[in-house]
């Protein structure tokens, strides 16, 4: 049997630190945590950052040293600083020697890198994934960052040097959790099935927020417990998680197979924890790896005006298009610019701003928010289109015999300099050989 501590969803999201003194007292073999994913958009990974405050980082990653310490087991996370490129798996390493000094400590700290380098990736074979753009070699060119996504494989790699802390690049959420009961000889179909109901912390049970849950692989299935006070897992919980990012609720593609829990059965042991058999691993005849990488779009710039006008409010739509045909007719005119080279939307806030023209709710409405949002080649071409949009936004009315509105901005100036704006590019996977071929371990002992 192999225990896994999983103390939150994410490094950064916070964790019950009562909750977390029970689980290291149940000696865990291994205390794994994520550390960020695609959930945030394009930017990060694009320009190879964390979302997370580095002094939010550092308490709660003291906190899992410390509790690593007291358990004396391994410590891993993966997707290391919300994107898992190199310079975010030096950033936590930094963070990491940091902490140690502080607390007199030492570790061999492993560290997995699994940035790709754009230029050999575009003379690289690589495979869409359903729906994937499509893309050419100079479009993946030109991508600020590609991490390609590890599984247990790799991370059992890391663990094997025998280091305290395992501090990896971009991995798949799973394979943190399942690559230690794998090599244990656990349930391949429970190793894996656990760790995806366990790859968000307590978003499994029935109080999330809770972050602390233990996992408990065997050769039969895995058992799943919330340790925070006034939470339960229950069968429903655990199993609707495989709804959570998944567009088959019974099938789950990693590197080098699927998971099929269409068998799993999900029984309550008691109040609060649940017992899952039934799972299966279907291996495949090739091993590859999901790719991930984001561009530069443009340069922004946004502006934002708010309606309360009863009479704007209710033809928001038809103000925020005249405004849109007006502005445009008065950038070509004072300055010259080819259409297709930069792009102006005014999303209305309050009422289809997420959605958009598949809205299907209405509600009588107070007040709207109308987000001007201007992306051009550079950040002074945007800054120039936002300001030809403010007198819009301002006092533009929806007839000629009407008298002249005003608006309200929340701001002064009321344009913003978002700076670059990033897209994914890439929805492929990438064949290797053997498991190791896109990555690279250093092991340091500090």
């Amino acid at each position: 049997m192999v225990r896994v501590l999983i103390p939150s969803g994410a490094l950064g999201l916070g964790y019950d630190k009562a909750a977390l003194d029970r689980a290291v007292a149940a000696k865990p073999d291994l205390i794994a945590i994520d550390g960020g994913s695609t959930d945030s958009g394009p930017s990060y990974l694009g320009r190879g950052v964390s979302k997370y405050a580095r002094e939010s980082t550092k308490v709660e990653w003291r906190g899992l040293i410390q509790a690593r310490t007291k358990a004396g087991c391994p410590l891993v996370i993966g997707t290391a600083g919300t994107c898992g490129t190199d310079s975010m798996v030096d950033w936590l390493y930094d963070i990491t020697i940091e902490i140690l000094s502080e607390l007199g400590q030492s570790a061999k700290i492993a560290r997995l890198y699994s940035e790709q380098d754009p230029q050999v990736i575009a003379r690289t074979q690589i495979t869409p994934l359903s729906a994937a753009p499509d893309v050419d070699a100079a479009t993946i060119a030109s991508c600020e960052h590609i991490v390609a996504l590890a599984g247990v494989e790799q991370i059992q790699v890391a663990l094997n040097t025998g280091a305290d802390i395992v501090i990896a690049g971009r991995t798949t959420d799973t394979a943190i959790i399942a690559a230690l009961p794998l090599q244990n000889g656990d349930s391949a179909g429970g190793a894996w099935h656990g760790a995806k109901i366990g790859e968000c912390g307590a978003i499994c049970t029935t109080n999330s927020a809770t972050g602390v849950i233990m996992i408990d692989f065997d050769a039969d299935g895995f058992t799943i417990t919330p340790l925070a006070d006034d939470t339960r897992a229950t069968p429903h919980t655990v199993s609707a998680h495989m709804l959570y990012e998944n567009s088959d609720p019974f099938i789950l593609y990693e590197p080098g197979g699927h998971l099929d829990v269409t068998g799993a059965t999900y029984t309550a042991k008691n109040d609060t924890t649940v017992r899952v058999e039934g799972s299966t691993w279907v291996p495949s005849d090739k091993y590859t790896v999901k790719l991930e990488g984001a561009r530069i779009t443009g340069y922004q710039t946004i502006a934002i005006a708010i309606l309360r006008d009863a009479h704007y409010v209710a033809n928001a739509q038809a103000w925020c298009d005249d405004i849109l045909n007006h502005h445009k007719s008065k950038v070509t005119d004072r300055m010259g610019l080819d259409p297709a080279t930069w792009s102006a939307e005014l999303r209305i806030i309050g009422r289809n701003a997420t959605l958009g023209a598949l809205e299907t709710r209405t509600a009588d409405t107070v007040e709207l928010g109308v987000l001007a949002i201007l992306t051009a080649p550079d950040q002074q071409t945007a800054a120039t289109l936002a300001k030809l949009m403010n007198p819009y936004l301002l006092h533009h009315a929806l007839s000629n015999n009407e008298p002249m509105p005003t608006f309200a901005f929340p701001f002064s100036p009321a344009e913003i300099d978002r700076g670059a704006a990033y897209e994914f590019v890439l929805h492929h996977v990438m064949e290797l050989a053997d498991p190791m071929d896109a990555f690279r371990l250093e092991v340091t002992d500090v």
